[in-house]
């Protein structure tokens, strides 16, 4: 009876380690930036936004088991000219009064090198959802970990710069996306 207890209590104590909450894994906002260039008449276009979220479960060691989400507040672009930034909100471009957000969420994660990973996901703009595959790289500095990476989007795929804006001629469609996410809680590569 006292080695079935003792089997019982073991296994009781196994039950709870598993079930215990891993460390919290965090977006930390301060450094952490998402960029993008666009290019309007063969000019490059450069500009960012101010108020993302993520919310994250990632084991570098079983990329398989990890997932991410992102929100992106659209209309926190920033692109350093007032009259673009008040454009770029209406309802040919991103719409935010009826499309306030951009999404992504993951559908896979994989390995692809030494701190190298793909993620593979739904991205989310303006009623418009399309796979997306993002390289992201993984380094550790000052005891957090930096996910960045770049991926082109094409805009007319997410009705961005509907109209008159479709013409390509104006606006390039290839949208080069950048980013660089300073996260907490996620062991090294």
């Amino acid at each position: 009876m006292t080695e079935h207890l003792r089997r019982l209590a073991a296994a009781v104590a196994l039950s709870a380690l598993a079930a215990a909450p891993v460390a919290a894994q965090q977006l930390v906002k301060a450094g952490s930036e998402i960029a993008f260039t666009s290019r309007q008449m063969g000019v490059p276009v450069d500009g960012r936004f101010r108020q993302f979220d993520a919310q994250l479960a990632f084991d570098p060691k079983n990329p398989a088991a990890g997932r991410v989400a992102m929100t992106i507040d659209l209309a926190s672009i920033t692109m350093g000219a007032p009259e673009s930034e008040a454009e770029v909100v209406k309802a040919p471009w991103f719409d935010t009064a009826r499309f306030p957000q951009a999404t992504f969420r993951s559908n896979a994660i994989r390995a692809v090198g030494a701190g190298r990973y793909e993620v593979v996901g739904q991205l989310g703009i303006k009623g418009a959802q399309r796979e997306v595959v993002v390289p992201v790289a993984l380094a550790s500095s000052g005891g957090q970990t930096i996910a960045s990476g770049s991926f082109v989007i094409r805009r007319l795929d997410f009705r961005i710069g509907d109209g008159d804006w479709a013409d390509m001629s104006m606006v390039a469609n290839d949208v080069q996306v950048r980013f660089k996410l300073v996260l907490a809680g996620v062991a090294a590569p």
